[in-house]
């Protein structure tokens, strides 16, 4: 069976990719919105290895259910929050009181994102790539066999 956390952790990186060309033409708001969702796909492939399911699409809500032997320090779960803010607001426009999203996000709110992004991504390509022991010691592969865990 592949190890399909490994498909999970190419795209997370090919939406940081995105999330920086997007910064770098000025479509702000796609950019928090793509560097959000490679931190989803990052922390979801993380589940992956470990044979669980991860549902929903809160980075912060995913990274503090995950094994007791991976846990996060406090600014990569802050980071995440502000990742998660990205989520629904940099797509519609009635989620702001007037205007269209792309009014309300700025270079500094896309480079902020994609450097949380960046952390995050660190984390987890470090933990995929470290073998693991004992009770949350993953079979290698993609199937998920663990119970279900709830993002949001």
């Amino acid at each position: 069976m592949p190890a399909r956390y490994q498909d999970w952790m190419r795209q997370a990186q090919r939406d940081l990719n995105h999330a920086k060309r997007s910064l770098e033409s000025g479509d702000y708001e796609w950019a928090c919105f793509s560097a959000q969702q490679s931190a989803e796909k990052a922390v979801k492939a993380l589940f992956l290895k470990a044979n669980q399911n991860a549902w929903g699409h809160s980075v912060a809500a995913l990274l503090q259910q995950l094994p007791p032997s991976w846990q996060v320090d406090v600014a990569l779960l802050d980071a995440a929050k502000e990742l998660d803010r990205h989520y629904i607001p940099t797509r519609y426009p009635d989620s702001h009181p007037q205007g269209a999203p792309y009014e309300y996000y700025t270079r500094a709110d896309a480079e902020r994102a994609i450097a949380h992004t960046t952390k995050i991504l660190t984390f987890c390509a470090d933990l995929l790539a470290r073998p693991q022991r004992g009770a949350d010691a993953p079979e290698e592969g993609g199937a998920a066999h663990g119970g279900k865990l709830s993002g949001d």
